[in-house]
């Protein structure tokens, strides 16, 4: 166990615990790493005395944790009196309220955050370079969830025939399908026409697109949105695949760079950009479709 002075900066992704704690809790660990061995090989549940003893030398009860977490006390006592691994934003947070490093509380777990590089399974210097049966394969394959975010999306019916078609089966079989334009009298979509110079023609190519998905209006499982935020990239998530083209200054879609990212746990990549669907999807308004 790495240990540093109290007045150092405390990164909680390190492993370390601040000074002031180490004496109290390393002899502790010690005595107690016998004994959990023991208990593992016999199947019996092994307590977590490292957080026991966190809290202890801090002064703070299951209460307060369960409290400043918001979860049910029998919660917190399985986690220490049963080993049970708490979900990892509540492992950040009681490292936090303990002024610990996370890997001290649970020594053999990895944060997601150090192995989320792995959710990326490709990358591409141009969406352009992505072959179209890919795309058709990634909508043929979802099952439970896709959702669409972009300025036009017109690539999409344009490269995909039937698409619209597949979207309403997929709809009616139970599957959640969002799709979200950019309102193409909004700000944005106004100031994005202009910084690629197309005068006019994204605008016009987002009223197109909309013509093209109204075959999905009234369709069970299919929701479609406008919104007028900023947009920082589009994402296409299939499942628990997803493709993110970031938007580079004055370059049109098709030339952005394209990763193409899969789920591997939580807080990772993937959640981030799916965190960043929900909230755009939350501001959307239902669309107007254009005569």
């Amino acid at each position: 166990m790495q240990c540093f002075r109290s007045d150092e900066a405390h990164d909680e992704g390190t492993e370390g615990t601040p000074h002031y704690l180490c004496e109290a809790l390393h002899m502790s660990w010690l005595r107690s790493e016998a004994s959990e061995m023991s208990k593992q090989c016999e199947g019996v549940p092994v307590r977590n005395d490292r957080l026991r003893d966190a809290m202890r030398v801090v002064h703070v009860s299951e209460a307060q944790v369960a409290r400043d977490l918001q979860v049910d006390p029998k919660t917190v006592t399985r986690w220490l009196r049963e080993g049970r691994l708490p979900r990892e934003q509540h492992r950040r947070a009681i490292a936090r309220l303990l002024h610990v490093s996370p890997n001290v509380l649970w020594p053999d777990v990895r944060l997601a955050g150090a192995d989320s590089t792995g959710e990326l399974i490709a990358a591409y210097a141009h969406r352009a370079d992505v072959p179209t049966h890919q795309w058709r394969s990634m909508f043929a394959g979802a099952e439970e969830r896709i959702d669409l975010l972009g300025y036009a999306l017109l690539f999409l019916p344009e490269s995909c025939p039937g698409l619209v078609d597949l979207l309403r089966r997929k709809g009616e079989a139970g599957a959640c399908v969002r799709i979200s334009f950019v309102d193409p009298s909004c700000a944005s979509a106004v100031a994005r026409d202009a910084e690629e110079g197309l005068s006019e023609g994204l605008l016009a190519r987002i009223r197109t697109a909309m013509k093209y998905f109204r075959g999905v209006e009234g369709c069970a499982g299919v929701d479609v949105r406008c919104h007028t935020a900023p947009m920082y990239n589009s994402t296409f998530r299939w499942d628990d695949e997803m493709f993110v083209t970031p938007h580079l200054y004055g370059l049109p879609g098709y030339h952005a760079p394209l990763l193409h990212l899969k789920r591997r746990g939580e807080d990772g990549i993937f959640d981030n950009f799916a965190v960043h669907f929900e909230a755009l999807w939350t501001d959307s308004l239902p669309i107007v479709w254009p005569s």
